[in-house]
């Protein structure tokens, strides 16, 4: 689950984790309001940003900084509204509903700070780098020793001396070190206990009076822990989300959109990841991860189908099934039932095996639906990559 940038620095705060002094606004009036107050304050500048689920935002005009409350109301009407399009939303862009209005900064050097999981090692890395202010995948490709990084040993934290080492090889002053492992264990501390997947300060700002912010924060969290976090859960923006996407999680389906015209519904994460790589192979391009897992019944299978077919782009779908747990004369049902029920044109293409799969062949037999049988894997793939063409 990502949230906003404003969202995760009010997160950040709590942990003592340096954020500039801001407000969040819905509307016109609410943006003036914002920008007044910090300039009663004696903010030199404010910063109007564009609050979307993607990077580049400021490549593609959804950050200004305004010098004055008028100059910022103009700049909010401006953005408020608009169609951001940057290289992480595609060309459809999004819509933006909300503004950060932010003090300016004083700003000496931007550096990067950054925790992910690290698969190969199995436990969290903080990374950090001088190379602020930029995308850091593309820093990681040409430079990988710009990376620094210090594993975390789970259950001790980031410590001190870790903390220590980053922020002397980052180049801080003396005087910041200490400020620096505060805000750095205090971010580390926000990684953890809100069961992030991702927590990314980009960039970390040091002023040119000594002080270090977090002036841009992105955090992404597990989802499978949301059971335990039901105050972050409450902060979840749909309308940044596929829509197909956030209809799948409502019957608990693992759906994500692709780009393609064949349309799957695989059961199990591995066989579905065979399955899109089977179409690539016979020439095809997946329009979708769908994964109804081994407990699914009928009725989730019917809202899968519908979910697929809720895809303009698909032009076949491909229902690969192994039934273990899901049994196939269940899945069948559903398929039948969704089939019937949203009037079914699209040609189906389905490769079934396991736990009654005769009974699951003779239902789509009786049903008298024009079903495509394959026998095997790669035969299914070129079947309904074919009829996707056709």
């Amino acid at each position: 689950m990502k949230i906003h940038e404003y969202q995760a620095k009010t997160i950040l705060k709590k942990y003592g984790v340096a954020v500039p002094r801001g407000e969040m606004a819905e509307t016109l009036e609410q943006a003036e309001a914002a920008a007044k107050k910090l300039f009663d304050a004696g903010a030199a500048g404010v910063v109007v940003k564009a609050q979307i689920h993607a990077g580049g935002r400021g490549k593609g005009g959804g950050v200004k900084i305004a010098k004055s409350v008028g100059e910022a109301k103009e700049i909010a009407a401006k953005i408020l509204g608009m169609t951001l399009v940057t290289h992480q939303t595609g060309p459809e862009g999004r819509l933006v509903r909300r503004l950060l209005i932010e003090e300016t900064l004083p700003i000496e050097k931007e550096l990067y700070l950054g925790i992910v999981i690290d698969r190969n090692e199995s436990r969290p890395v903080f990374m950090a780098s001088v190379a602020g202010g930029m995308e850091i995948e593309q820093v990681a490709a040409e430079n990988p020793d710009a990376i620094l990084k210090e594993h975390i040993t789970p259950g001790m934290g980031l410590e001190g001396f870790q903390a220590r080492k980053l922020a002397f090889r980052l180049g801080l002053k003396p005087a910041q070190i200490n400020e620096a492992v505060k805000f750095m264990t205090g971010l580390y501390r926000a990684f953890e206990e809100t069961d992030s997947s991702l927590m990314e300060i980009n960039p970390f700002v040091t002023c040119s009076d000594g002080r270090l912010f977090a002036l841009d924060a992105k955090m992404n969290f597990d989802d499978n822990a949301m059971f335990r976090h039901a105050d972050l859960k409450a902060l979840r923006d749909v309308t940044e989300e596929d829509p197909l996407e956030v209809e799948a999680s409502k019957y608990s389906l693992n759906y994500i959109k692709l780009d393609g015209t064949v349309g799957c519904m695989v059961n199990g994460a591995g066989l579905a990841m065979a399955t899109m790589d089977i179409i690539k192979y016979a020439g095809g391009m997946p329009a979708n991860f769908l994964d109804v897992g081994g407990g699914a019944n009928a009725e989730q299978v019917t809202h899968a189908f519908e979910i697929l077919l809720s895809d303009k782009n698909v032009k076949a779908v491909l229902i690969n099934i192994f039934g273990g747990i899901l049994r196939v004369d269940m899945l069948a049902t559903g398929v039948v039932e969704a089939a019937k029920k949203t009037h079914m044109q699209l040609p189906i293409v389905l490769r079934l095996e396991g736990t009654n799969v005769e009974a699951g062949r003779e239902i789509l037999r009786q049903s008298e639906l024009n079903f495509i049988v394959a026998d095997t894997m790669k035969d299914a793939a070129e079947k309904v990559v074919a009829a996707a063409a056709a």
